[in-house]
């Protein structure tokens, strides 16, 4: 959106299932902020046979996002030809630009429609965008935790983590090298931002004002997630997607915000978290009685915005109330093949079990990677 060019883009994804010969059949799994394509280690219970997300009849496809360090093109990335990352040079990106790049990837599959477009906090907000950038080609969308535009809180929210990361003094304005990255700061950030992503209820639940090892246990616990992002996420990543979220609104663009909701017509499940303090209910509220073709349902959790990656198995009975609802009939399970690109079967992936963060749902599992270029038609750029 901001006018530059990326004149090479790879992009790492991962698939289950087998597409139909009329290619109708996916859903593209959406995931959040320091999430990964990995849908089977944060959302294994919706994933599966028979499942909310039917791998016997769905294609289920989830691409690690523009911007990030799981194997799509971002700040970590050395530029095309160099061996120099792009660093804080990386052009500015929005959830919009997220979205073209997962249509150009859809499209390199033979992807012809999705049955469903499904996502929590970042993920929700992708598949809004895909509504109402794409409304012909979804037949319905799954919002979880997720606003149709980020609010001044979260835009808040999101540039004090910043702060902590470019007040860190190794951050050395975006060009730091790799064995010497602002690692306090980005542990700081994630800190803040891991009390975002609960409430106020689960931290009294689960610590209290138990003394742990000479401290408060909720403080170690705070520090050893602040490690642990620090160990599998880059900095500039984190500031660029940060900063793609807070651009985030669907009515840019598009004349005002009630205006771009009314017009889109793919049925909805906006799914709301009693307990969220980051994206407060009163959004999903808001966006239940704006969307023409909406259902509103509770998600009731004491444990914050995170719920969406804990109470899986109530967001799992959800999502299949849900799609049993708005599904088109005669749906046929379909057998399962291996995934191509462009005419060629990807990579396999490592048998190695990822290590997973319970609070986002991320893992340091590196999927195989697509290198989507222009293909012939003008020279069109992968992603702007």
């Amino acid at each position: 959106e901001c006018g530059a060019t990326l004149p090479r883009v790879e992009i790492a994804y991962r698939t289950w299932g087998r597409l139909a010969a009329a290619g109708d059949n996916a859903v593209l799994v959406c995931h959040a902020l320091t999430g990964s394509a990995d849908v089977d280690t944060w959302w294994g219970q919706l994933l599966g046979p028979g499942r909310a997300l039917d791998t016997d009849r769905d294609f289920v496809v989830c691409s690690n996002v523009l911007g990030s360090c799981y194997g799509t093109t971002g700040p970590a990335s050395r530029r095309p030809g160099q061996r120099r990352r792009w660093g804080p040079d990386f052009p500015p990106i929005t959830v919009r630009d997220m979205v073209h790049l997962q249509a150009l990837l859809l499209e390199a599959l033979d992807v012809r429609r999705l049955r469903l477009v499904i996502g929590g906090s970042l993920g929700g907000m992708q598949a809004l965008e895909w509504a109402a950038t794409f409304p012909a080609r979804v037949d319905a969308i799954v919002s979880i935790a997720a606003p149709g535009r980020h609010s001044a809180w979260a835009i808040g929210l999101s540039e004090a983590q910043r702060a902590a990361i470019e007040t860190d003094p190794f951050w050395e304005d975006g060009w730091y090298g790799p064995s010497t990255p602002p690692a306090a700061g980005l542990a700081a950030a994630r800190m803040l931002a891991m009390c975002t992503y609960r409430s106020w209820e689960s931290f009294a639940q689960r610590f209290g004002r138990t003394a742990q090892a000479g401290d408060y246990a909720v403080v170690r616990y705070l520090r050893h997630q602040g490690d642990k992002l620090v160990d599998r996420f880059d900095a500039n990543c984190y500031v660029a997607l940060t900063r793609a979220m807070d651009s985030h609104d669907l009515g840019r663009g598009r004349g005002g915000y009630a205006e771009a909701l009314g017009a889109i017509q793919p049925p909805t499940l906006v799914v709301a978290i009693d307990s969220d303090a980051l994206y407060p209910p009163e959004e999903q509220w808001e966006l239940a009685e704006r969307l023409p073709k909406a259902r509103l349902a509770w998600l009731h959790s004491p444990h914050g915005h995170d719920a969406f990656l804990i109470e899986t198995g109530a967001l799992a009975a959800l999502v299949t109330q849900f799609r049993t609802a708005t599904d088109c009939p005669g749906s046929k399970p379909v057998g399962r093949r291996k995934s191509r690109v462009g005419g060629a079967v990807r990579l396999p992936r490592t048998t190695e079990q990822p290590s997973l963060d319970a609070a986002t749902g991320s893992s340091d599992f590196r999927p195989s990677t697509c290198d989507l270029r222009p293909r012939g038609r003008g020279g069109a750029p992968c992603a702007s």
